[in-house]
């Protein structure tokens, strides 16, 4: 089907211009050729063809677009013609004439005329064009080029009109199409013979008029130079050059958690601790007594070594824990756990500062739990992780705000259900071996199936399973799994295992994760997670069962699997709980119960499926495998599996039913004669070719000699019909694919500086838009066609709305890509890939993949595995599998393990394969990918029946082919010796064949300038498809040894360009040009090779007609012939200068230390020795700096060989050995670019000012305001205004003293202005996030050069800025009355890098280059790093021009001939240097003890100097602070790499690294950037800012313009200095110690030299005074960061005046205070306890109080018993002394961890009073009541009464007023006291009045006071009403006052009452004595 579209005119256009059209049909769109200069008739007279996939609807549009075309800008719309095709589609052809209409829909005169014409059936190829009305046949020739033209992107055949010669191009990397613009000569140029692949614009458009199909000049591909990275054919789909699994391999990674402080944890007086822990290693902090919100700050790290799967899916729980201790294990407060992939894919890998929500798993009704602020982050290898900076955080918290959550996820989480419901399991292999099945069947006489299956489950750290069904491989269960976590739940993947129940143990089957975020979507329309019912596949080891299965990882989900293993019918579905619900069980263990079982149906209707294969070539077959017959077997499931598939998937159909097992059935399992003929006839499958023997290739590989006869195989296999949801995949897969080659295209047009980058750019977005509403429409008509789950229907939805937002997305960002632009678009590009990539990935499986074994004497060797959807067959072109009736070139790999390392680089064999899967029903185009002219051969049985498919195809055709291999040089290889070198050589594969080139010795850049030629090539298939379709190179690349054996180092593949014997070898395709190949070893990319590659067809006339091969042959290299020349490059003579400095660090060659050691520079064959270094110990330095040779090298710079770089050590009797070597790989950077006289930066004429406004010199203590350097404004900031913004922003100030009193300049130190800078860096970082520039980018920004001129004006408001606000700082303490409105003290500051000072500066290479020397071989990806290879390094530069030189440069004044291109570069002799080392603090430094701490100290060598700070560690602590300075005299050059490192210091035992950072002292000392001492911001002669350098800024700056020969400096009138042509103005008087004045030229001489940068021609950033940061590392742990060390290094030689003393950093000594709080009186506290006799509540109360630690200095009041309204009075003092550090606002303690402590450990803890209500009781212990908590630093403001106290002031929920004690001293007030009740709210449990008074140890011991109420300055005791007696020191008093009040009559009752008892007891006593006296008479 297909439609025709004849543009013929387009008329009554205005004026004169440029046309061009655009037709869009089904949102693809052709662009006509360019008219140029037409008036009022455009005749375009073109036609364009559609070849459509499913008939075309009548309400369909095409649409026509006519454009003025322009070449610079976007090209212009003049009108639009829309039309419906519904005549069309009657008709079948319509000839239009009609109007066209504007943008707004409005008729313009314009008219256009065009003929439509539809073929609904029919193929493409079986009607004529000429049809057409005036329209002449097409020439044959051009005929053929249609084949062709679809290889463009955007393009589709399409009819030429007459007249018009048509291209014809070759199947190869569209890059050749690229290059057809220059190679015809046009304009006045000469044809030239070596020409840049750079396309200028109008070649663009030629091009585009040339190939005419109308293609968007944007959209031309410029494939990137690796030749294959573009899918050019039709036939066969492009290779994947990655062979190594990195999957399963363990890898380094460090989990990192700081748990900093808990909030607002539930519960009463709860003793915390927290526990971390991280898969199964758990970690605790100490235990904070009777807090809820406990400060810890305590580091914790966990190391691991596993692979990415396992660390990603381990779970990190966060707990807190109260009252731990040895005997008991604490009750659960709450918990709060998240996966390491999720930490692991936030920005920098890390969470900082975030606060975790604590919940209840066993409560999930009770809401939150607390807060916990912790920082985690996860560390790989290599990730280097951006920390922020460890400063002193005192603001106030926001915990909403900052919670520890990825984004998007809210804050809220409520508890769900997650159900995993697992319904039934398929295709299970057998878990026994045969041998047991034989013994259990002898002593049971059954047969059982080999297999015990259960379904285990896992997620977010927790685990349920299913049943186990016994002796089933088709087991049954219909079970759920219930888990109940957060939702969402910060666990990224379910675990869904089949296992084998065994008695010994239990093993896992197959293996699948389920990954959320693929099946659920949190967007506005997003949906809840939901899987299934459906079918997923597992993969795992081959089937076989052993009882050691090497690959039992496999099974485990690690690696890719290397075979399927079964599939399991699963489902997955969330509830979200209802938790105010009282059924609701509150408990979060896993639950197992039944499930509704579900109809086989809902899965999909069970359809045959068709797969088949013919293997066109095996070759490249390891010669391991050489000896035996060689068979390739098929498998897609358990189907086609001969030997080990054994149990048998279902069949659809009924069949005599057997026991599923039987033993025939396992052996005959495709021998079953109801299976030999089912309906119509089809025959068993075949699924493996017949067993052949291979021939030999060369001596490693082997091939099988198919010829003609191509084996087959095909496959039936039944599954659930689900081809819609891969057909969706493929689509968006189709996408993917085209925007990845695109943006490929446009990265390596930049790196290669083609021209027009942003046009291809936004060629490929154009081309996504279009690609996404194609999606749209296609799945649109499909929804709700197929059976489907949940899952399917809200995908589709959600890739709907997806693709729609991209498709509009990609339209506008089309729009605003510009030059300037690329970069950032090209990265939201990126984006979209991602996108597209994550989108395509289907959850729910359906088909399972197939899998293509090498079997050698029944044995598994190798497998490829190729995605059933990449296979799928559909009649919709972009749902077509992207393999699918293509030849795929595969590379069989080892399985599992065995393919790690050096295993899984070599290939064991290379098939080319042609595959088809579909529908039994759609086979009938089965064959139509195969290259034609074969005939099918079919099995005996089937001849009568056409529909059988072949068994083997025979090839009648066949062409002769010559290829020549031009093999012109690799580089940057892999080294393969221990010399650091490799031998390399070259082996080219074609078909069957292979030839090496030479072995060139010693060398990682071989030129080989050798051509290959193979003869006699013999390929099958018709002549014009192998022109589109040749098969590929592969290029293998190998080290010789000595020994003969043979070492890969890397492959890579090409296609070669084809010459058909009836075309002229000639331009524009040929000669071929040389293109850039990567290679890859592994996954590694291991250098490039530089080759071209051209088939020449041999025609009748034999090879007479080939061109001739007239290249000089080499006398001297024997029978090798040399790239031809109109392939090898142009030459130009080149000169290269080489600056000789010197060697460092050279390590001993073979036990021999070196002596003489020489430098060898060689390029492209040519080169120059360095002098010889005598005594390499005494003087490492060359003394014959710059020498240079000629050279002859291509013109194109992007073929510029390599320069090698190497160092033999001259030994005796002239023998020399090779140290070490280095390769410049590319020398651009090092070719001598003349300066652009005309740029602004050489422009001196005129004068430019720089100047800083004098004003009324106030106090010194004023900061200049930092303008951002995006920030365009001047800004005049009146202090005050600012004063009073600043209080805003910030509660307190960023000083650390007392506000009220302005500080004077003694009581600041260096520290303040430490802290300041810290806080300014923090303020900046915090801008550039809110401005949304990322740090690097704007540091791009500041450092190309092309932007200075943009910042010069922003420079210029900055500095007047500053230095306005710098004026208004005249020194001096006394002159406080001139400012009274500033409250705030202001610091000078300097500059705190959070990074090494060499990123910052460019490595301190602007001249001098240090080149690491390699050696030994390259290890695997694993372990070894370059980091071991290092065996010293070499300084110098290199400079490269051509020659000769532009006159100029040699007429400079003072230009020195010897000296060449490196002017003015200072002596080499050895100098000696002070070295002072400033080592501020180290932070987060990796724990080195078991305690989880280390003993840090400094340790520094260079040189022979080394320091050990062994007596000053500092205990326990893993952020410590240092504070010291290290003098350190050293001679360069011999003693020039410093290294700071910090050890832990250990009682018995050696002291163990932390890790430690190496400083190259050299290149800063040299640097221009004049690194030696940093530059301050301001001059100052006394004080905590005095002036570091023996240089004053005047001589610095004098000095400065004499070594870069710039006319100045020029002082005076005072206050100013011109530099060139740059004046700088500022003050010009300077206060010395006694406050006299003195005229001074050093404040303008510092801002010159602060703004050097700008001086023309020799500008540069001077380092100002500064503080790095640097990471630690220890060799021991590569690449991973073990802490970072704040330092500076000051160097000053020893021939200038001598330096000042060290500044004094010494770490501020925490203030003694003594804080005196006197508790006057509660009220309101609530009654805990019944009176025993009366019933009434009551409390007897006391308060405890305590400042650091309640077992440090808990301190409690008197008790106040028996208060029955809440009232206590106290009159009670208490003493807190502690020690304070204001800068930091924390309290120090030092205290022995435990009895068994070496020494005291120092804690820093905030300063918080804590104040507590209990009620006292005798016998029970005392009941908590409730407590407060004050900072004393901002706390609220007692209320004046009781009355005004409310709960609320504690609990912030009103403004209050803050107060500092440190300000105010004394304080007095009523403060609420809180307690959480039964449902964790707060309730006020009592106020207390109380007073603090802080006072200085000095103030306090001048004015003492006593404790409680004691001497001196006692308190009065308390008046307490008389219900407070004590029971037993008053017994009578409280009698007489229960007896007198209530219970008088009472008691006289009872009294009487007793009497009379008393009296009728006595009477009853003594009646029988008296009546026996009586009655005797006694």
């Amino acid at each position: 089907m297909a439609l025709l579209v004849h543009l013929k005119t387009v008329s009554e256009l205005r004026g004169r211009g440029d046309r061009i059209a655009k037709v869009t049909f089904r949102g693809q769109s052709f662009y006509s050729r360019v008219l140029e200069n037409c008036e009022d008739v455009a005749d375009f007279a073109e036609t364009f063809r559609w070849q459509v996939a499913s008939g075309i609807d009548s309400n369909e549009m095409l649409e026509i677009q006519i454009f003025n075309y322009s070449k610079v800008f976007s090209n212009k719309l003049i009108g639009t013609f829309r039309m419906v095709l519904q005549k069309v589609v009657e008709e079948k052809h319509v000839e239009v004439t009609d109007m066209l209409i504007d943008d707004n829909n409005a008729i313009i005169q314009t008219s256009l005329c065009v003929e439509v014409r539809y073929q609904p059936t029919g193929m493409v190829g079986s009607w004529a064009d000429e049809d057409f009305l005036g329209d002449e046949p097409l020439h044959e020739e051009e005929k053929d080029s249609q084949e062709t033209d679809g290889l463009l992107p955007g393009s589709r055949p399409s009819s030429r009109p007459p007249g018009e010669k048509s291209f014809r191009r070759a199947g190869r990397s569209v890059f050749s199409a690229m290059k057809l613009g220059k190679n015809r000569p046009h304009k006045e140029e000469t044809q030239r013979q070596d020409e840049p692949a750079v396309l200028e614009m109008e070649d663009f458009d030629r091009l585009a008029i040339r190939l005419r199909d109308g293609l968007d000049p944007d959209s031309v591909s410029l494939a990137s130079v690796t030749a294959l990275t573009t899918n050019v054919s039709n036939k066969r789909s492009k290779p994947d050059i990655k062979m190594e699994p990195s999957a399963g391999r363990p890898m380094d990674y460090q989990v990192s958690v700081t748990v900093i402080e808990a909030r607002q944890l539930v519960g009463l007086n709860v003793d915390p601790v927290v526990c971390v822990e991280v898969g199964d290693d758990k970690k605790y902090t100490s235990m904070k007594e009777s807090t809820n919100c406990p400060y810890y700050n305590e580091y914790f790290v966990f190391d691991f070594h596993v692979s990415p799967d396992v660390m990603f899916d381990k779970i990190i729980k966060i707990s807190v824990i109260h009252s731990k201790n040895l005997l008991r294990s604490g009750t659960l407060v709450g918990s709060f756990k998240m996966d390491v992939g999720t930490v692991y894919s936030q920005p920098e890998h890390q969470f900082h500062h975030k606060w975790a929500i604590l919940s209840d798993p066993d409560d999930i009704s009770a809401g939150l739990k607390g807060y916990v602020k912790c920082d985690v982050a996860v560390v790989g290898k290599g990730d280097n992780i951006k920390m922020p900076h460890k400063a002193n955080e005192t603001e106030e918290e926001d915990i909403e705000g900052n919670l520890l959550l990825p984004d998007g996820v809210p804050a809220e989480r409520q508890w769900a259900r997650f159900y995993v419901k697992i319904y039934r399991a398929e295709g299970l292999p057998r878990m026994n071996t045969s041998l047991m099945a034989n013994m259990k069947k002898a002593f049971i006489g059954e047969n059982k199936d080999l297999v015990d299956p259960y379904v285990q489950v896992f997620f977010a750290g927790q685990k349920g399973k299913t049943s186990v069904q016994k002796s089933s491989y088709e087991p049954l269960w219909n079970e759920q799994v219930v888990f109940t976590d957060l939702f969402p739940p910060l666990c990224k993947r379910m675990k869904v295992q089949i296992r084998d129940s065994d008695k010994v143990n239990d093993v896992a089957i197959g293996t699948h994760f389920i990954d959320l975020r693929k099946i659920s979507n949190d967007g506005d329309k997003g949906f809840l997670p939901t899987l299934g019912p459906t079918w997923v596949n597992m993969y795992g080891s081959t089937r076989n069962y052993t009882l050691l299965d090497e690959h039992q990882d496999l099974n485990e989900g690690l690696g890719e699997g290397v075979s399927f293993r079964a599939r399991l019918m699963l489902g997955l579905a969330v509830e979200i709980l209802d938790t105010s619900n009282p059924e609701l069980t509150s408990s979060t263990e896993v639950q197992v119960e039944q499930a509704t079982p579900v109809s086989e149906s809902c899965v999909g209707k069970m359809e045959e499926f068709f797969l088949f294969g013919a293997l066109l070539e095996a070759s490249m077959i390891d010669r391991k495998n050489g000896d035996k017959p060689i068979a390739f077997e098929v498998t897609i499931g358990n189907y086609g599996n001969e030997v080990d598939g054994l149990s048998r998937p279902q069949r659809p159909r009924p069949r005599p039913q057997k026991e599923p097992g039987d033993e025939e059935e396992v052996d005959l399992i495709q021998k079953l004669s109801d299976d030999e003929t089912d309906e119509g006839g089809d025959l068993a499958s075949v699924s493996s070719s017949p067993p052949m023997r291979p021939q030999i290739t060369d001596r490693n590989y082997f091939h099988l000699p198919y010829l003609e006869r191509k084996p087959c195989i095909y496959i039936k296999s039944w599954w659930p019909d689900q081809r819609r949801r891969l057909y969706n995949a493929n689509i968006m897969d189709h996408i993917a694919d085209k925007l990845e080659e695109g943006l490929n295209d446009v990265q390596e047009m930049i790196k290669t500086e083609k021209s027009y980058p942003e046009r291809r750019l936004r060629g490929v977005l154009e081309e996504l838009s279009c690609g996404c509403y194609r999606f749209l429409s296609l799945a649109d008509k499909d929804q709700g066609h197929w059976s489907c789950t949940r899952l399917d229907r809200e995908r589709l939805k959600s890739c709907m709305r997806e693709l729609e937002s991209m498709g509009q997305q990609a339209k506008t960002l089309r729009a605003q890509v510009k030059r300037h632009t690329v970069r950032d678009k090209l990265r939201l590009c990126q984006n979209f890939l991602h996108k597209l990539r994550f989108l395509a990935d289907e959850p729910q499986h359906s088909i399972p993949d197939v899998f293509i074994w090498m079997m050698s004497n029944n044995k598994r060797i190798a497998y490829a595995r190729v995605p059933s959807k990449d296979l799928l067959f559909s009649i919709v072109e972009e749902e077509l599998g992207k393999d699918c009736a293509k030849v795929k070139t595969l590379f069989l790999k080892l399985p599992g393990k065995r393919g790690f390392g050096s295993a899984g680089w070599t290939v064991q064999a290379k098939l080319e394969l042609y595959l088809w899967l579909g529908l039994s029903k759609q086979r009938k185009d089965f064959l139509c990918g195969l290259p034609c002219g074969f005939e099918e051969v079919k099995a005996a049985q089937g001849s009568g029946l056409l529909a059988f498919p072949p068994t083997s195809l025979v090839y009648t055709k066949k062409q002769a082919f010559q290829l020549r291999a031009h093999m012109y040089q690799a580089r940057s290889l892999f080294a393969g010796d221990s010399s650091g070198l490799s031998d390399p050589f070259a082996r080219v594969f074609f078909i069957n064949q292979s030839q090496c080139t030479e072995v060139l010795n010693e060398t990682l850049c071989p030129t080989w300038d050798q051509m290959l030629v193979f003869d006699n090539l013999e390929l099958y298939g018709e002549a014009h498809e192998l022109r589109d379709d040749p098969p590929i190179i592969v290029i293998e690349i190998y080290d010789q040894d000595s020994m003969g054996k043979t070492d890969f180092i890397g492959r890579t593949f090409a296609k070669p360009l084809v010459k058909m014997a009836d075309e002229a070898y000639g331009p524009p395709r040929f000669p071929p040009q040389l293109e850039y190949y990567q290679i890859y070893r592994g996954n590694a990319t291991a250098g490039d090779l530089l080759a071209a590659f051209e088939l020449l067809q041999i025609g009748p006339a034999g090879k007479a007609d080939l061109p001739p091969i007239n290249g000089p042959v080499d006398t001297d290299r024997g029978p090798i012939m040399p790239v031809p020349m109109g392939i090898r490059p142009v030459l130009s003579k080149y000169r290269i200068e080489v600056l000789f400095w010197g060697l460092r660090d050279l390590k001993r060659v073979n036990l021999a230390q070196v002596d003489r050691p020489r430098v060898d520079i060689e390029c492209a064959g040519k080169g120059v020795q360095s002098s010889l270094i005598h005594n390499y110990k005494k003087n490492p330095n060359f003394n014959t700096l710059v020498k240079c040779f000629e050279v002859y090298l291509p013109e194109n710079e992007l073929l510029h060989p390599p320069l090698n770089i190497r160092v033999v050590d001259c030994r005796a009797f002239g023998r020399y050995t090779l140290v070490g070597s280095h390769t410049v790989s590319s020398l651009r950077r090092f070719i001598y670019r003349p300066p652009d006289r005309s740029a602004p930066t050489w422009n001196t004429s005129g004068e430019v000012v720089v100047n800083m406004e004098p004003e009324v010199p106030v106090k010194k203590l004023e900061t200049m305001v930092k303008l951002d350097a995006t920030s365009d404004a001047v800004i005049k900031v009146d202090v005050a205004e600012e004063e009073k913004e600043r209080k805003k922003k910030k509660k307190k100030g960023s000083s650390e003293e007392p506000e009220e009193e302005e500080p004077d300049e003694s009581m600041l130190d260096w520290w303040s202005k430490y802290f300041a800078s810290i806080d300014t860096m923090k303020e900046q970082l915090r801008q550039q996030e809110a401005s949304g520039i990322d740090l690097e980018e704007k540091e791009e920004m500041d450092n190309t050069e092309g932007l200075k001129g943009l910042m010069k004006g922003k420079e210029k408001a900055r500095a007047a800025k500053e230095e306005k606000k710098k004026r208004t700082q005249s020194p001096g303490p006394g002159q406080g009355s001139e400012a009274p409105e500033k409250k705030k003290s202001k610091i000078d500051e300097l500059k705190v890098y959070p990074k090494e000072l060499e990123s910052e500066f460019d490595g301190f290479e602007d001249w001098l280059h240090t080149f690491n020397l390699l050696r030994g071989k390259t290890g695997d990806d694993d372990g070894a790093t370059e980091e071991d290879r290092i065996v010293g390094r070499f300084k110098g530069s290199l400079c490269m021009y051509k020659v000769p030189l532009p006159e100029d440069v040699s007429r400079e004044a003072g230009y020195d001939p010897i000296y060449g291109m490196f002017q003015g570069i200072p002596s080499n002799d050895p100098i000696n240097v002070l070295v002072r080392v400033y080592v501020v603090r180290a932070t987060d430094l990796h724990p080195a003890d078991i305690n989880g701490k280390a003993d840090p100290y400094i340790a520094i060598r260079l040189g022979k100097t080394d320091i050990r700070d062994k007596e000053n560690y500092i205990s326990k602590q893993l952020n410590p602070i240092f504070g010291k300075s290290f003098d350190i005299e050293a001679s360069f050059p011999m003693e020039s790499m410093l290294t700071v490192a910090v050890y832990d210091w250990d009682l018995v035992g050696t002291d163990d690294l932390i890790g430690e950072t190496k400083i190259d002292l050299e290149n800063r000392f040299y640097s221009k950037h004049r690194a030696t001492c940093g530059i301050a911001q301001t001059y100052s002669t006394h004080g905590y800012n005095i002036w570091r350098d023996p240089m004053k800024p005047s001589q610095i700056l004098t000095r400065l313009c004499k070594e870069g020969k710039v006319d100045g400096p020029h002082f005076g009138p005072p206050g100013r200095v011109k530099v060139s042509n740059r004046v700088f103005t500022g003050p010009s008087e300077i206060e010395d110690e006694n406050g006299q004045r003195k005229p001074t030229e050093e404040h303008v001489a510092l801002l010159a030299l602060r703004y050097w940068e700008d001086i023309p021609n020799v500008g540069c950033r001077l380092v100002p005074e500064h503080v790095e940061t640097r990471p630690l590392l220890n060799p021991d742990k590569p690449g991973i960061e073990q802490g970072r060390l704040e330092l500076w290094v000051d160097m000053f030689p020893m021939d200038m005046p001598a330096p000042g003393t060290p500044l004094d950093i010494s770490p501020r000594k925490p203030k003694k205070y003594e804080l005196r709080v006197i508790v006057w009186n509660t009220d309101e506290v609530v009654l805990e306890d019944d009176d025993f006799f009366t019933g009434e509540k009551s409390s007897d109360i006391f308060v405890r109080g305590w400042l650091k630690g309640q077992q440090e200095d808990k301190q409690d009041t008197d008790v106040h018993y028996h208060s029955l309204t809440g009232e206590g009075n106290f009159n009670w003092r208490y003493l807190f002394p502690f020690d304070y550090l204001a800068a930091e606002e924390k309290i120090v303690i030092s205290k022995k961890e435990s009895m068994f402590s070496w020494d005291e450990t120092e804690y820093k803890i905030p300063a918080r009073l804590t104040l507590q209500i209990w009620d006292a009781d005798h016998f029970s212990a005392d009941d908590f009541l409730g407590a407060i908590e004050l900072d004393l630093n901002r706390f609220p403001r007692g209320a004046k009464t009781a009355k005004q106290c409310s709960m609320e002031m504690a609990t912030g929920e009103v403004d209050v007023p803050l107060a500092s004690i440190f300000k105010q001293k004394r304080i007095k007030g009523w403060w609420p006291l809180l307690a959480r009740n039964e449902n964790d709210e707060f309730e006020l449990t009592g106020k207390v009045e109380a007073e603090l008074h802080l006072l200085t140890a000095e103030e306090a011991e001048k004015n003492p006071v006593g404790l409680a109420r004691n001497e001196p300055d006692p308190l009065e005791k308390p008046n307490r009403p008389d219900t407070a007696f004590v029971w037993f020191l008053n017994p009578l008093k409280s009698i007489k006052y229960l007896i007198c009040t209530r219970y008088k009559w009472l008691i006289i009752k009872i009294v009487l009452a007793l009497l009379g008892l008393l009296m009728l007891g006595l009477f009853l006593y003594s009646l029988p004595g008296y009546m026996v006296k009586k009655l005797l008479g006694a």
